[in-house]
């Protein structure tokens, strides 16, 4: 049989609004909400961003603790990943939830431009970053937007500065950064099989790309995400009902290619979090 593969479902990001796609979760009742529905549609991962009541992102500990607690309640078992993203904090700030212990957080261990600016992760930050998710237990999910990142991701885990076995994330589709292109996520693949052959891999795609990135991921054998933080449409013409409408179509996606979904216990097990 092939390997589960794990669904991850970003429920909300830090950018899109209420006005972009109205099933955007903002508020905590509003997420926990939705990602109950993505976790019973299949998804083993949430990735969790905060927002302020003007659907501004923010890294408040507060936030990200009620979120938690909430999550915890309503989708046992599911893993809890926070995002460190450089769009909600700056600096130390960005890492400020840790300390609340979720079962993983994303981390970015270099810089790359986005489509206005540059996303800036100095390699001071990520230093301390890795440090505070060793000091409380937090398996990082490695963002990878740029073939070096996978090298530093290597580095740092040889270094022992992260809980391994490596989970690395491929994100491709952000304008000025890793483009769309299935020869390159092969080389990233197999760079990532060559350097550290007990890792993990998972494939996002960005806006109109998720649905190729879904079925590529798939049918190469890693996991991968979906969700309103990442794409908002089903297709050209259809607004995403749901983050679990999304997840749905990444269920079928695993069903055409015969793999199997990863239940929470099967994702806790293939990414080495305790059950």
């Amino acid at each position: 049989m092939s390997t589960p593969c794990i669904i991850c479902v970003a429920i909300t990001g830090s950018v899109g609004r209420k006005e972009h796609n109205p099933a955007i979760p903002v508020t905590i009742e509003e997420q926990v909400e939705s990602t109950q529905a993505a976790f019973e549609a299949g998804a083993a991962i949430a990735h969790c961003h905060v927002r302020n009541d003007d659907q501004s992102p923010t890294s408040d500990p507060e936030k990200f603790a009620r979120l938690m607690e909430g999550l915890r309640t309503h989708c046992p078992g599911m893993i809890i990943q926070l995002s460190t993203g450089g769009r909600s904090g700056a600096g130390e700030a960005r890492g400020g939830m840790l300390r609340l212990k979720p079962d993983m957080a994303s981390l970015s261990v270099g810089s790359n431009n986005f489509p206005n600016r540059v996303y800036e992760n100095p390699p001071q930050l990520v230093e301390w970053l890795a440090d505070e998710m060793l000091k409380y237990d937090v398996k990082p999910e490695i963002e990878a937007f740029d073939l070096s990142h996978i090298h530093q991701a290597v580095a740092l885990s040889k270094q022992g500065k992260l809980k391994g076995p490596l989970y690395v994330q491929f994100v491709m589709g952000v304008k000025n950064a890793m483009p769309v292109d299935k020869p390159t996520l092969d080389f990233y693949v197999e760079t990532l099989n060559r350097l550290a052959p007990d890792a993990q891999w998972c494939g996002a795609g960005i806006g109109p790309n998720q649905a190729l990135l879904n079925e590529w991921s798939i049918a190469a054998g890693g996991h991968t995400r979906t969700g309103l933080e990442d794409n908002v449409r089903l297709d050209r013409h259809t607004l995403a009902p749901s983050n679990a409408a999304l997840v749905e179509r990444v269920v079928t996606l695993c069903e055409k290619y015969e793999r199997p979904v990863a239940t929470w216990h099967q994702a806790r097990r293939i990414l080495d979090l305790t059950e």
